[in-house]
Formats: structure tokens, C-alpha cells, sequence
């Protein structure tokens, strides 16, 4: 009998560990708000969907790919991002400074997004206390170099690590603005259109949330933004008790979105495969000592092996 296929991370991974943490929606809202902040990345968004009529379904489209990619099976992995490139080859948008038409598949766009994302999921998860080693850190940036394999990168173009990723910020800056489209987004984002009776959750639970996601920015990105934030010290202590009160949740119902894909891993791979912040502190143990090598496999992966 074949073993069950672990996809294209597996438990073995930073990212497995990782990506089943509550925190992760968080880090998602970050993530909108960081990507907006590329003017033609933005006006892609903006001009191919319905973004303020159907931005929870962007959300949870975003979450569920990453679930799928994360925790599926190769197969559906492949095909998640097969779909997702053949969206984005039919699409176009207008540049909002010059009026060129540009390709919404532009590696460049796609590069910005992926690099957002991380950073994003990174930032959120360290400072609310998910215990990753700088190693495991630059492991998990170089595993989601598969991620942006699936959307049509080249692996070999995206940051490897903590240092490449911080090189490509300081590199993108000057390209980066806040303008009518990002603005739109942060007014969505601070206040999204709610069915009356919610009004009150929203303001208790989401608003809450989306400021400590726009907190969490760096401050390039406030600055941008026109918006102030609390000190970082303050965001990460308020970051970390969020984690805190958002893991007491049982996991079981917390990883029913999006779409049960935690819960079908574990079934598939056994109960060992469980995500947990235990395993990443014993992987510190034993993977970040002396001797440890990194191997590309060079087919998009990454494995992990002691050094010859």
C-alpha cells in the first residue's frame, strides 16, 4: 500500500507547523493592506473584481488557496495553482500614473504579492509569540518559494530567507505609493459594509483586529498610509495576547475554515501530523544545530538533511 502523500510541504516543514495558527487571519488582513500599497498590484485588484462587494470572498478565496497549497495533496496543490494562473493570464489593467495596459500575470505584480503575503505571515506570527529560531524563520521563507512556483514565478527570483526578503523591501520602496485605490482599501478594511444587526460585532470584534493588522505594518507603510499607529513595542504586546486568547479556541472548530483542510491533512497523514508550536520548539532542537544543510532537491523544494 502507498503511503499517503504528504503534498508539497508536509508535516516536516516550518510551514506545516505554522500555517494552522489563528493568528494567520491577522496576518492575511496585513497582508491586504501592505499589497495595496503597489499602485499597479492594487489597481489589478480593483479593476478585475468586485473587490468592495465581495472582499470577504477574496479573503477566504486567499485563506482556502493557502489551505489547499499548505495541507493538500500534491495533486490538489498543482491544480489550485494551475487555476490561479489561468485566471491571471486572461486579466489586464490600466497603470493608474501612465494608462499602459499591463498583464495582471506580470512577474514583477506577482512577486510584490507573494513577498507581502510572507512578510506579512512571518511578522504576525513571531510577534504574537509562535516560537520560530531565525532559522526556521529563513525555512519558512525559502519553503514558500513552492507557493510562488504555483502562481507562474520562477523560484529562483524569490527571496530565500529572511535577509533576501528584507533586501527586496528596501529595494521596492520607492515604487510603493498610498493613493486613491490603497486609500479605498483602508477605508474597506476599517470599516466593511456590515447587514445591520452585526454592526455591533463589527465593531467589537473586526475593527479591533484590522487595526492591529494595520499596526503591525512597518512604518514605511503608516507613513504612506497618513495613518499613525501605536509604538511597535505596544502593537507586539497586543499582538501577542491576541495569539494567546485566539489559541484557547479549540482547534477543532478553529480549523474548520477554511474549508476543513487541517482536519482532512490529519486524516490523511495520521494524528502525528497535527499542527503545533511544540513540534516547531523541538525542530529548533534538532534541526538548527551544527551540521545542518540545506538541499534543494531542484524541483521547487526544499529538504532538509544533515551535511555530508
Amino acid at each position: 500500500m502507498d503511503a499517503p502523500d504528504p503534498g508539497l510541504y508536509g508535516p516536516d516543514s516550518v510551514t506545516w507547523q505554522c500555517h494552522g495558527d489563528p493568528v494567520m487571519w491577522i496576518a492575511g488582513v496585513r497582508a491586504l493592506y501592505l499589497q495595496a500599497l503597489h499602485p499597479r498590484a492594487v489597481r489589478a485588484v480593483m479593476e478585475n473584481s468586485d473587490f468592495r462587494a465581495d472582499a470577504w470572498g477574496r479573503l477566504l478565496r486567499t485563506a482556502d488557496f493557502v489551505g489547499t497549497v499548505t495541507y493538500g495533496t500534491t495533486e490538489d496543490a498543482e491544480r489550485a495553482g494551475a487555476r490561479v494562473r489561468r485566471i491571471h493570464r486572461a486579466l489586464s489593467a490600466t497603470d493608474p500614473a501612465t494608462g499602459e495596459r499591463f498583464p495582471v500575470d506580470d512577474p514583477e505584480l506577482l512577486l510584490w504579492v507573494h513577498c507581502a503575503q510572507i512578510d506579512s505571515f512571518l511578522d504576525v506570527l513571531r510577534r504574537s509569540g509562535v516560537p520560530l529560531t531565525p532559522a526556521q524563520a529563513d525555512r519558512y521563507v525559502d519553503e514558500n518559494r513552492v507557493s510562488a512556483r504555483l502562481v507562474g514565478l520562477d523560484p529562483a527570483e524569490v527571496p530565500a530567507g529572511t535577509a533576501q526578503l528584507a533586501a527586496y523591501f528596501e529595494r521596492v520602496r520607492p515604487a510603493l505609493a498610498a493613493g486613491p485605490d490603497a486609500r479605498a482599501v483602508d477605508a474597506f478594511l476599517r470599516d466593511p459594509p456590515t447587514p445591520l444587526v452585526l454592526v455591533p460585532g463589527r465593531k467589537l470584534l473586526w475593527r479591533p483586529l484590522a487595526e492591529l493588522a494595520y499596526g503591525s505594518l512597518p512604518a514605511y507603510a503608516h507613513q504612506l498610509y497618513g495613518r499613525p499607529a501605536p509604538a511597535p513595542e505596544v502593537v507586539t504586546l497586543r499582538l501577542r495576547r491576541t495569539g494567546s486568547a485566539l489559541r484557547t479556541v479549540p482547534a477543532g472548530l478553529r480549523w474548520q475554515l477554511p474549508s476543513g483542510h487541517i482536519l482532512r491533512a490529519m486524516r490523511r497523514l495520521g494524528s502525528a501530523s497535527r499542527p503545533s508550536a511544540y513540534t516547531l520548539r523541538r525542530q529548533a532542537a534538532i534541526l538548527d544545530e551544527p551540521g545542518r544543510a540545506q538541499h534543494d532537491d531542484g524541483g521547487g523544494t526544499t529538504r532538509w538533511r544533515r551535511a555530508d
